[in-house]
């Protein structure tokens, strides 16, 4: 996954829009983001954290500083320290392909945070929270809790391409007042585009994008 060719892919896949999300950091986004310039792609930079429930939950941003501030609040409650040979190498890979260094810190874990207590931060530093892969029986919402907390403020809920979002209005319905949006949460360059969705906006930015979650001002998501 090396930040120019997840651009490369990106592109050929005709994607406008992608968001990079890394488990609890953050570390290669701006080498993405360099990776991007030039190229007719937007890249958002983002985060995939890890709840104490064990619930992943995608951060989304306009820009890399309020991410940055994120990362510390997860790095400060992220424990444990990265094995290598049990749970692979965790390298920071520059725009050019060349290893910056290495992440020691376990971020295959759970942070210390509870889910409300995530949400609340990336809504404080003004992004925005979506529930991740929540048709997953595994570190998902309703998986890890049975249940979404209509007390939690969810931007969106994601489901997986398996899924899709038709299949999932069927097999929800009671998550009907949810916007769903369906990505295709690649770990493999093979992965990117074998998801997607079509949102309608005037421009890529954390405001357009609520605006469309939440269906207002010819803002929306085409299901």
């Amino acid at each position: 996954m090396y930040p120019r060719a997840v651009v490369e892919k990106s592109v050929s896949e005709k994607l406008d829009v992608i968001a990079i999300c890394d488990h609890n950091s953050s570390e290669n986004i701006q080498y993405v983001m360099r990776a991007a310039e030039g190229k007719p792609i937007t890249v958002l930079p983002g985060m995939e954290i890890t709840s104490i429930e064990e619930v992943h939950l995608l951060a989304l941003f306009d820009n890399l500083d309020r991410l940055l501030v994120l990362q510390e609040i997860v790095y400060n409650n992220l424990s444990g320290t990265n094995r290598e040979e049990i749970f692979g190498c965790q390298a920071i890979v520059n725009d050019l392909d060349e290893v910056e260094g290495f992440n020691d810190r376990l971020l295959i874990g759970a942070t210390g945070l509870e889910l409300h207590e995530i949400v609340n931060q990336i809504h404080r530093l003004g992004g925005l929270a979506i529930a991740s892969h929540i048709d997953r029986e595994s570190f998902s919402v309703i998986g890890q809790l049975g249940f979404i907390d209509s007390l939690i403020p969810f931007d969106a809920l994601e489901v997986t391409h398996e899924t899709g979002i038709k299949e999932a209005r069927l097999r929800y319905p009671e998550l009907s007042g949810h916007p769903f949006i369906e990505s295709s949460d690649a770990h493999f360059i093979k992965d990117i585009g074998k998801g997607g969705t079509n949102i309608f906006l005037k421009k890529v930015t954390v405001s357009e994008l609520k605006m469309a979650f939440e269906n207002r001002e010819g803002r929306f998501i085409q299901e």
